[in-house]
């Protein structure tokens, strides 16, 4: 790996963080010494693990399990909290709407051009009771998919919870995706009714949502109702006997609605992943699943209190959004939903949402903060950052540079980056950090507590200081169900490597000092000069380079090494493309990887092709690269970046 990985310890956690946190109150009650030791016995008895859990969590059953794990099915079927009654809307609004927390804010909202609206616990409950009426009135029940086309207002938190509040199981769906992908997803899960606005800002231009819709239902013939959100006032195409404004909808119903008693193990949501070949994937994500794993990281990993308010940049359609909603609320924190950008109208625009609504907890991408830096130290030191407790990072793999100008520049050095890294199927993170331990730029501390996972060589061995195959040997609460209505698929993708052992597909390494590192996806992987290795790695070390804001390397077919590297950069602005500083990028490389793992070429783009969550797909960049079938490009948020690196390669 390239050395800026094995630096020392930069952040201790102060006494501040110590007294405070939740996690060493958990392991208080149970009797447990330090963090080695509550894995060792999480490992060992994971179902005494994940009672006590959500004991601690204090979630309300109305029919209590009979057992807390059943693994007769197999393991990629196990079931949680057997025979139990649950529906986590009670946790994350009933009890506290009727309580003494029914005046505190639930949800704050700002919208692209900085309108805000405030909802408390009774408030949102309030809204989303009539609502559920209103779907109940539309014949909408228990089982029924619902697809939730959105931007992140507060009428996206409010349709989630009306869905679990009548057992209906939404669907969220990516507010930048075009007619087909939409179309894709409705007619896969057999919608019957779908959610969406009349359209929404974006960096001050209008996005057409119910345009989008339209032309996406005239091949879906499934879904019987459209709930529209009047989020601009303009005009739209419009459906009489189908399409209803949400506003009117909902202006007679009673603000009072019965939460359905739903089993433990019922649908709530199923969500869409985007694969390499084929259809996307629908996890199936159950009650006493994805909620508890959201509010279990959320307090272990993050902290995250009722005094707290977290906002993370993201959208619905990315298993961020849902798990925000959800796991805040299940806590009794406040969760904040920002429509924006982090950059628009000015390069401020985030830290003045973090001044204005006084964040606790702010989670970024490290493509949103390469971005942030770009533009100069300055935007942010004049913004109060004082209310912030800790950063949150998911999403892609650090490199060194962004990492310490958020520790350093934005957090001042007082703040902990709790990484955390997982995925849609797993309702969350596999490996994470805490407010508790000791923190390494980049890294990760360990595995989230409750999940029992290793680094295996190719044979399935744990190996340790070399770079590996990040994978689960036990399953945990939060793991899909399965993808909706493909079994096999699922088995194929996730259980299919080594008996009982689930493979994520992410390279991964531990140090000598117990850090682990994710560098990328396993088939993102490039073998060069006989060596295995992550793009994360090369890339690294190309931004080491003052010219290079952002890179992604690939593995093309080489007749002599078998893979040669080619890294494609984004640079700062100012810098301008040339041969000699081309050379300069392959050279920073060399020094800090070694010659054999030079770039075969650097090319420099505008941009990388990503999804609307800031992931670079980099089996686009080698399609594109290499003149083949990119397969599913529904999750691609900018069309403009594949076309110019197929414009690149010729050259």
């Amino acid at each position: 790996m390239a050395t800026e990985h094995l630096e020392r310890i930069v952040w201790e956690p102060t006494r501040e963080y110590l007294e405070r946190s939740r996690l060493r109150r958990f392991m208080a009650a149970q009797g447990i010494d330090g963090i080695a030791a509550l894995h060792a016995r999480a490992a060992g008895d994971p179902e005494w693990y994940w009672a006590a859990m959500v004991a601690h969590l204090g979630l309300t059953w109305h029919r209590p399990y009979n057992a807390v794990l059943d693994l007769s099915d197999g393991f990629p079927w196990a079931r949680w909290f057997v025979g139990a009654g649950y529906n986590y809307v009670h946790d994350a609004l009933d009890k506290r709407a009727s309580g003494p927390d029914r005046d505190r804010p639930a949800l704050i909202w700002e919208g692209d051009g900085g309108e805000t609206r405030t909802l408390t616990y009774g408030e949102l409950a309030a809204e989303t009771n009539r609502l559920a009426n209103a779907l109940r009135r539309l014949g909408i029940s228990r089982g029924d998919r619902i697809g939730i086309f959105l931007p992140m207002l507060p009428e996206t938190a409010i349709a989630t919870l009306a869905c679990g509040k009548v057992g209906a199981v939404f669907v969220p769906i990516f507010s930048g995706f075009g007619p087909e992908a939409v179309a894709t997803r409705l007619r896969d899960c057999e919608a019957r009714a779908l959610i969406t606005a009349d359209g929404f800002p974006r960096r001050g231009r209008l996005v057409p949502l119910k345009e989008t819709a339209e032309v996406a239902l005239v091949s879906e013939s499934s879904v019987e109702h459209v709930i529209v959100v009047r989020r601009t006032g303009d005009r739209v195409p419009w459906t009489n006997g189908r399409d209803q404004w949400w506003h009117d909808l909902v202006a007679s119903e009673p603000p009072a609605s019965p939460t359905e008693p739903t089993a433990a193990d019922d649908p709530y949501m199923i969500i869409y992943t985007s694969g390499t070949t084929g259809r996307p994937k629908g996890a199936v994500h159950v009650h006493a699943g994805f909620p508890i794993k959201s509010a279990h990281d959320l307090a272990i990993c993050f902290d995250l209190q009722e005094d707290d308010r977290l906002c993370w940049l993201t959208d619905l359609g990315w298993m961020m959004g849902p798990w925000a909603i959800a796991g805040s609320l299940l806590l009794g924190a406040t969760v904040v939903l920002y429509e924006g950008t982090p950059d628009w109208p000015r390069p401020d625009r985030l830290w003045e949402l973090v001044e204005r609504h006084r964040i606790t907890v702010l989670g970024v991408s490290p493509t949103a903060v390469r971005a942030l830096m770009s533009h100069g130290d300055q935007w942010v030191t004049a913004r109060d950052r004082s209310s912030l407790r800790v950063f949150g990072s998911t999403g892609e793999p650090w490199n060194p540079a962004p990492w310490r100008w958020l520790f350093e520049v934005a957090g001042a050095g007082r703040l902990p980056i709790i990484n955390y890294s997982g995925g849609t199927e797993v309702s969350g993170g596999i490996v994470g950090c805490t407010t508790i331990e000791p923190i390494k730029p980049c890294a990760f501390t360990g595995p989230v507590p409750g999940m029992a996972a290793d680094v295996v060589d190719q044979a399935g061995r744990p190996v340790r200081g070399q770079v590996g195959e990040l994978v689960v040997r036990f399953p945990w609460v939060g793991m899909t169900r399965g993808f909706w209505r493909d079994p096999e698929r699922y088995l194929a993708t996730y259980w299919s490597r080594w008996p009982n052992v689930w493979v994520h597909g992410d390279w991964a390494m531990i140090d000598q000092d117990g850090f682990w590192y994710i560098l990328g996806r396993s088939d993102d992987t490039i073998k060069a000069a006989g060596k295995r290795l992550g793009p994360a790695e090369i890339e690294s070390a190309a931004v080491a380079h003052p010219a290079v804001q952002e890179a992604a390397a690939i593995g093309v077919p080489d007749a002599v090494k078998g893979e040669a590297i080619v890294l494609f950069a984004v640079l700062r602005p100012g810098r301008e493309p040339s041969a000699e500083l081309a050379a300069e990028v392959q050279a920073t490389v060399v020094r800090q990887l070694g010659r054999p793992l030079r770039p075969e070429r650097v090319l420099f783009v505008p941009d990388l092709p990503r999804t609307r969550n800031a992931k670079i797909m980099r089996r686009v960049i080698r399609a594109a690269y290499l003149g083949q079938d990119p397969g599913d490009l529904s999750a691609l948020e900018n069309p403009a970046a594949v076309e110019a690196i197929a414009r690149a390669r010729v050259r």
